[in-house]
């Protein structure tokens, strides 16, 4: 009987959902879909001090919007401290662990001591066979592992290969504080027992870990799960990833207007490719995805291939889903209140009618909903500067006699209104751009805009002809 594929997404709740993380998620994710399993979705709270409601609630949304949805219900590790604690007194009684009390001093004092020896900074194993008769009175002591001295642990990883670990650089690691808290590395094998987690797949800056989680499955008899450790996203520049690169959260993405599916699809070629597809659909990720096919090397981050992917989906994607995508984008933006009073109850279905128009040379959502803000000024409109200078040029004189044409319009319809144009520019002797550009200035009060013709229809005859009037007004009254 084959086993059921389960991975899992273990986030610390100590900030937003980071790229980084999002891409693990995915990976983990893709990986369990593609084999019909799990991924399930344990939080690691237990950082207490650092650890707070509003990470986790970031990490939850951050996870729906990317539409990566895990199976059951989420996992609190500090919920679980009673059961990592049991483990650690079966070790104890079973001669796999120890009490240490050493001191904080102590401690400091062995690192200190390993870096002027040019060795690696660990616990020198002074508790490990002593008789626990010399136990100091008062101390509460902390528990720790009896790692093995002696051999090498060796991790069989699906990215990184074969990975050798000699045990003697490995030292007798923390179970349980002084205070009776599990640490992160029992938490995180006693959870992964529990959960019937088969494949970890993680960033691999915790491959040092799983050569210690290791050791801890084998002390307690546990089959130990299959390691996939993903190199590090980097900047452009191949410096490890930092803000000015794009280690942001994920909702920062979101509130920069970026597509759900189009992040996807960018974050899972960041490492991982399947021949020269660059365009790949949620189902062909599934279908495809494999742990063998994820690069040793680090991935290096390009906000000019992600917008360049997103206007690709944008153009791809029905009008009426981007106005989806817009109505749920809106509440998430600084000036989300004061835009939505501006579209107003009816401003949706005018955008959806202008999208054909507005979305052409968009890459992002938010390039949507500024070049669909003509649609909403209020006249008369304050061209900026350079749609100023168009109409002061000779521009406001071509639209007074352009007006009477326009009237004349009916149906008032893209073709119409193109013929009616077309007809004016060829019998008064101008260029068809002579006259648009005046147009686009009176009606956006920019320079740049989506077709005339369509902006004009969208707008409607009143409020077309209305805003052509008050540009031409200083002309008719001279």
């Amino acid at each position: 009987m084959t086993e059921t594929v389960i991975t899992r997404f273990a986030p610390s709740p100590t900030g937003f959902l980071h790229i980084g993380g999002a891409r693990t998620a995915l990976f983990n994710w893709l990986f369990a879909k593609a084999h019909g399993g799990k991924m399930l979705l344990r939080i690691e709270d237990t950082d207490r001090a650092r650890s707070t409601d509003a990470a986790i609630e970031a990490i939850l949304d951050g996870l729906r919007w990317l539409e990566l949805e895990w199976d059951g219900e989420p996992v609190y590790q500090f919920s679980r401290a009673p059961r990592h604690r049991e483990a650690a007194e079966q070790l104890l009684a079973e001669g796999k662990a120890y009490r240490c009390y050493a001191s904080p001093e102590e401690l400091q004092a062995m690192r200190e001591k390993a870096r002027a020896e040019g060795g690696t900074p660990g616990y020198d194993g002074r508790w490990r066979d002593k008789d626990p008769a010399l136990a100091p009175e008062g101390v509460a002591p902390a528990i720790r592992f009896k790692a093995p001295r002696d051999g090498e642990t060796v991790i069989e990883d699906r990215v990184q290969g074969r990975v050798t670990f000699a045990n003697k650089d490995l030292d007798d690691f923390v179970l349980l504080r002084s205070d009776g808290t599990p640490t992160y590395m029992l938490s995180v094998v006693v959870d992964d027992h529990d959960m019937g987690i088969t494949h970890v797949v993680r960033g691999d800056d915790h491959l040092t870990n799983a050569a210690r989680q290791t050791q801890l499955f084998e002390a307690l008899g546990w089959k130990t799960p299959i390691y996939a450790h993903v190199p590090l996203i980097h900047g452009p520049d191949g410096a490890k990833l930092s803000k000015r690169h794009g280690a942001l959260g994920v909702e920062a993405y979101r509130e920069m207007g970026y597509l759900p599916v189009a992040l996807r699809n960018y974050l899972v070629r960041l490492g991982w490719s399947h021949g020269d597809a660059e365009v790949i659909s949620t189902d062909e990720m599934i279908s495809w995805f494999n742990l063998e096919a994820i690069g040793r090397s680090p991935a290096r981050f390009d906000f000019t291939k992600l917008e360049s992917l997103n206007g690709h989906y944008l153009r791809a994607m029905p009008d009426a889903e981007i106005v989806s995508h817009l109505k749920a984008l809106v509440p998430h933006l600084a000036d989300g209140d004061a835009l939505l009073a501006r579209i107003g109850d009816d401003g949706w279905d005018k955008i959806e009618r202008a999208m054909p128009g507005l979305k052409e040379r968009a890459k992002t959502l938010i390039d949507l909903l500024e070049s669909a803000d003509y649609l909403f000024a209020k006249r008369p409109i304050e061209p900026d500067e350079k749609a100023a200078k168009l109409l002061e040029d000779g521009g406001r004189e071509t639209l007074a006699e352009l007006l009477p044409d326009l009237e004349a319009v009916d149906p008032w319809s893209v073709a119409g209104i193109e013929a009616g144009v077309r007809a004016f520019a060829e019998r008064t002797d101008r260029k068809l751009g002579k006259v648009a550009q005046p147009l686009r200035a009176a009606l956006t009060g920019r320079t740049t805009s989506p077709g005339i013709f369509d902006v004009l229809e969208v707008l409607g005859r009143e409020e077309a002809l209305g805003r052509i009037a008050d540009q031409t007004r200083a002309v008719q009254s001279a």
